[in-house]
C-alpha cells in the first residue's frame, strides 16, 4: 500500500512539474498582434489592387488567406460562371472560405498572376461598381495569358473603408470575347 501511495505521489509530482514547465514557457511566448490590413481597404484603387495582388504569386507562393477574407464584406461573395458539362451556363455562389478551399492549393501548386489591364468605375453614395479586366498567367515570365475576362465588382463604403459585396466573372472565349470598350486603347 505504502509503495502505491509513493508511486502514485511520484507521478503527481512529475505530472505537475510538467505542467508547470510548460505554462512557464508559454508565458516567455508573445502572441503575434494581428496585422493591420486597413491600407488595403482605405480607396477604391487599394482594395482592387490588394485583391489581385492577394490571389497572385509564382509557383510555391502562399498567399495571405487572412488579408483576402479581410477584404470581403461578411455576407461578401464570389460568384463564378461559365457552362458545365452538359454546355449550359451556370453560376456557382462562394463565400471567400469557400474560394480558399476549392482553388486555394491550385493558385499554389500552379502558379497563378492575374493582372489588370483596364478598369472602368460608376460610383454613387456609398456603392461603386468596378469593371475590372484581367489577365491571367502562370508566371510572371510567361509572354502570353492562359485566360483573360472581366471581373464585376461591387463595392460598399461604410464610411470607414471599401468592402467586396460581390466579385462576379467571366472569362474570355472565342465565342464571348471582351468589348473593345474594355480593353486597353
Amino acid at each position: 500500500m505504502i509503495k502505491k501511495l509513493l508511486l502514485f505521489a511520484l507521478i503527481s509530482f512529475v505530472s505537475i512539474t510538467m505542467y508547470a514547465q510548460k505554462k512557464g514557457n508559454d508565458k516567455g511566448k508573445e502572441k503575434e498582434a494581428p496585422k493591420d490590413y486597413s491600407e488595403h481597404v482605405l480607396t477604391i484603387d487599394s482594395i482592387i489592387n490588394s485583391l489581385y495582388a492577394v490571389i497572385s504569386g509564382e509557383k510555391g507562393k502562399k498567399r495571405d488567406w487572412t488579408l483576402f477574407k479581410f477584404l470581403f464584406h461578411a455576407d461578401g461573395k464570389l460568384i463564378t460562371s461559365g457552362k458545365n458539362n452538359e454546355s449550359k451556363f451556370q453560376i456557382r455562389y462562394m463565400k471567400p472560405d469557400d474560394y480558399v478551399k476549392s482553388s486555394g492549393k491550385w493558385l499554389v501548386e500552379n502558379g497563378f498572376i492575374e493582372k489588370e489591364i483596364h478598369r472602368t468605375v460608376d460610383a454613387f453614395g456609398n456603392m461603386a461598381h468596378v469593371f475590372s479586366t484581367f489577365e491571367s498567367f502562370h508566371s510572371k515570365k510567361d509572354d502570353e495569358p492562359f485566360m483573360r475576362g472581366i471581373n464585376s465588382i461591387q463595392l460598399l463604403n461604410d464610411g470607414t473603408r471599401w468592402w467586396i459585396v460581390n466579385v462576379f466573372w467571366d472569362n474570355e472565349s472565342r465565342r464571348n470575347p471582351i468589348p473593345r470598350n474594355y480593353l486597353p486603347k
